[in-house]
């Protein structure tokens, strides 16, 4: 039997032990996604033999994400598998990594049948790269950056919590900027909401962006593995040219100031939405993290 809970910030130094244990460069798993997140995915956690075990509801369809640990794999499944079963639902696992798979396929040959979630794919990128904006495939970002640098006054200030009050006046502008809002955006505001309430009891990082003594851009992320960074929210004034590039090397220089050891940003999925999609891919990416949905056969 899995007793599951609620999340709370309490959870984080527990939930830290299994992240730092699994060294993964997926955006899933982090405490700060976690628990920003709960109120869209209603996140439920618990454990089984040395594994974090983590249950999800999307559009009111409950999945699980991979149990990750230093556990034996095969328990940790078959409480999963018994949990759904008495609920009436098949076993669903979502956010499969390559090396998941792989463990899955050695543990359970057979069991699960994958299906690859283009929407979910998270996007890495060379932090040395967009420090610098160098690079053929980056030079129109590069030029978008001089040409702010030019333009105006700025200067790109680390994420305190004295300055949440503007990031947060500076939402609001920026969501009024929309005409139609786009799908997830109210899901959106309320994880960037809680990462503001507990930002520092989360260990988030962040920077903000000024032109003329005003706020046009803001950012926020964490450490998740030995070499990447995980970009959680990444917000600028589209109207003002080369805001959104700034804010991506400026804070990719704070991070490798602050982290050497950084090799990757993962800059998270692109939930499906078109705009996004190519928004990513005009950085450069210099991988996809592919992820599957692992749905238990029928016959398992």
């Amino acid at each position: 039997m899995i007793d599951f809970r609620r999340v709370t910030i309490a959870d984080k130094q527990w939930v830290d032990g299994f992240v730092k244990a699994e060294d993964s460069r997926s955006a899933d798993f982090n405490f700060g996604n976690i628990y920003m997140w709960d109120g869209a995915y209603h996140q439920l956690i618990s454990s089984v033999g040395g594994r974090m075990i983590t249950k999800l509801r999307w559009a009111r369809q409950p999945f699980f994400a991979f149990p990750i640990g230093s556990g034996p794999l095969e328990p940790a499944l078959d409480a999963l598998t018994e949990f759904a079963a008495q609920r009436g639902y098949p076993l669903a696992i979502r956010g499969i990594t390559e090396e998941h798979r792989a463990l899955l396929e050695q543990c359970c040959p057979g069991r699960f049948v994958f299906t690859p979630d283009r929407d979910n794919f998270d996007y890495l990128y060379l932090a040395e790269k967009l420090s610098t904006m160098g690079g053929k495939k980056l030079h129109g970002k590069r030029n978008f950056c001089n040409r702010f640098e030019k333009s105006h006054s700025w200067e790109f200030r680390r994420l305190t919590r004295d300055l949440i009050p503007t990031c947060m006046e500076m939402l609001g502008k920026w969501q009024d900027e929309f005409e139609v809002p786009p799908e997830g955006l109210d899901e959106e505001h309320g994880a960037i909401i809680r990462a503001f309430m507990r930002y520092d009891a989360l260990g988030l990082e962040g920077g903000v962006l000024f032109a003329e003594g005003q706020a046009v851009g803001f950012t926020i992320g964490e450490v998740i593995s030995s070499d990447t960074f995980d970009v959680h929210f990444e917000k600028a004034f589209a109207s003002i040219p080369g805001a959104y590039p700034m804010v991506s090397r400026e804070f990719t220089r704070q991070i490798l100031s602050d982290h050497p050891n950084i090799v990757y940003l993962n800059r998270e999925d692109d939930m499906g939405q078109a705009n996004l999609r190519e928004a990513k891919l005009e950085f450069a990416p210099e991988m996809l993290l592919a992820k599957y949905t692992a749905l238990e056969a029928c016959d398992a």
